[in-house]
């Protein structure tokens, strides 16, 4: 009896093991979940892009074969698989123009810990006037963050019955990837209480907003039409292109490109405009 007992108490340790070295197998991994902007017009396809990384690893590895899902009011839209490179394409149709909230996450059948993370969905009509604005023009102090005097008053009049505004981001590599830079203007415009816009992050370099516009032009954007910025490069591309260019607040001397307007400060924009 003595023996069998031994036999049953060494059985249930080696069950134990098993069971427990099954669970360790399929222990969820950590994950980071990131989505930015997508632009469309009514009744016309978005394509949004979510990549899905290891957590705690600094360069970020991406995880693939891992079900992703679209959700528009609480409600999946749309599913698709990472790639190996952790990147995810979905596909959205939007009725409305509008600025749509939407949230990507893992499925339900992921390896990954239960992840998500939003953006917007930015539908206008492509006939409207859109113009652009340099995020720095918007703060007082860029370090410290805070926001201009009136900014986020006078752009409001400015979007209210007219304008579709562009918010255009230098990309800070130390500030972390192109979408937890997006994520990060997101949540500053939004705390500010700035209008809803389409985010643009684009790399540091002079011709880079330059290219952009003759992207968006060549995708069919074609009333963008002026840019409000503090950088005299951000003024340029505008100008080379023939476009009104607004710097605010007012720069140093010889920072001011010849052709560009000038404001002092927010309130003065509309009137160059």
């Amino acid at each position: 009896m003595t023996r069998f007992f031994r036999r049953a108490g060494l059985f249930c340790l080696l069950l134990f093991w098993t069971t427990t070295t099954v669970f360790s197998a399929v222990e969820p991994v950590p994950g980071t979940l990131t989505v930015h902007d997508s632009l469309t017009s009514p009744n016309q396809p978005a394509t949004i892009e979510a990549t899905l990384t290891q957590k705690g690893i600094p360069t970020g590895t991406g995880l693939g074969g891992e079900p992703i899902e679209l959700l528009v009011a609480g409600k999946v839209v749309a599913t698709a698989m990472t790639g190996g490179d952790g990147r995810a394409i979905l596909s959205y149709t939007p009725k409305a123009k509008g600025a749509l909230p939407f949230i990507v996450r893992v499925g339900v059948t992921s390896s990954v810990a239960g992840v998500e993370a939003g953006a917007n969905l930015i539908v206008w009509e492509r006939r409207s006037p859109m113009m652009a604005v340099e995020m720095t023009a918007l703060m007082e102090d860029a370090e410290a963050r805070r926001p201009m005097p009136d900014a986020a008053g006078e752009l409001a009049k400015l979007t209210q019955f007219y304008y579709n505004v562009l918010y255009v981001v230098t990309q800070d590599k130390a500030a972390g990837s192109h979408d937890q830079v997006s994520a990060q203007a997101r949540q500053w415009l939004k705390d500010q209480k700035f209008p809803v816009g389409h985010i643009l992050v684009l790399p540091s370099g002079p011709e880079a907003f330059g290219k952009k516009l003759d992207e968006l032009h060549a995708a069919g954007w074609k009333t963008l039409k002026v840019g409000v910025g503090r950088t005299k490069a951000f003024a340029e591309a505008f100008l080379q292109r023939r476009l009104e260019a607004v710097m605010v607040p007012e720069p140093a001397k010889g920072e001011v490109p010849r052709k560009a307007k000038v404001a002092k400060e927010w309130k003065d924009v509309r009137k160059k405009m």
